[in-house]
């Protein structure tokens, strides 16, 4: 049962895409490469790079994957549940950076590539917020709201992960088939309750 009405977000469908560190960019594109902004995303300084690289799991490939800048810590590839199908593996729903247990994929770039044992995942849907917006929410990070969407294809989405920080900029994250599922395009509006 949907308690209370919290407020709207806009909702960013987010493609398969890689991130990758700064040793694993140098694998794939070569000594001393940097990443060539494409597209500034919604994200304050986040961006989709020129670059793209193969990813491949036991079953099949898929090209042209996107490369997320700038880069990080650690690699690792976001994909749907539709990708996983086709490559043959099977990534838990994680928060992004929680690899332990995620599932191996290789990784193809124009130099060289890499297979990595833990990787893969599917993302935690999930809705950015500043500490303001937050507080106008009555929510902190980590809390679970659920999320309605209205229209011919209406759905409740639940098990929504807030996440706070000064530099977010308000949007809600889901992949391309919980997008399609919904009937749902970048920038639609979405309903947040608290559950």
């Amino acid at each position: 049962m949907l308690k209370e009405f919290l407020g709207e977000v806009p909702v960013g469908i987010s493609n398969r895409h890689v991130h990758v560190s700064p040793e694993h960019l140098e694998v794939l594109f070569g000594p001393g490469y940097q990443l060539t902004v494409k597209k500034e995303l919604s994200q304050t300084g986040q961006y989709a790079a020129e670059e793209t690289v193969t990813i491949e799991g036991p079953k099949g490939s898929i090209a042209n994957v996107r490369i997320l800048g700038p880069t990080r810590s650690q690699t690792q590839v976001e994909v749907s549940r539709t990708d996983a199908f086709k490559l043959g593996i099977n990534p838990p729903v994680r928060d992004s950076g929680a690899l332990e247990g995620s599932a191996p994929i290789k990784i193809t770039g124009p130099k060289g590539s890499i297979e990595l044992e833990e990787g893969a995942i599917i993302a935690h849907r999930h809705i950015h917020m500043d500490e303001a917006t937050a507080e106008r929410f009555s929510v902190k990070d980590k809390d679970i709201v659920s999320v309605v969407v209205d229209g011919v294809r209406g759905v409740v989405f639940r098990n929504v992960l807030i996440r706070v920080r000064h530099d977010f900029v308000l949007d809600m994250h889901i992949d391309t088939d919980e997008a399609n599922a919904a009937g749902l395009a970048n920038g639609d509006l979405v309903k947040v309750y608290r559950d």
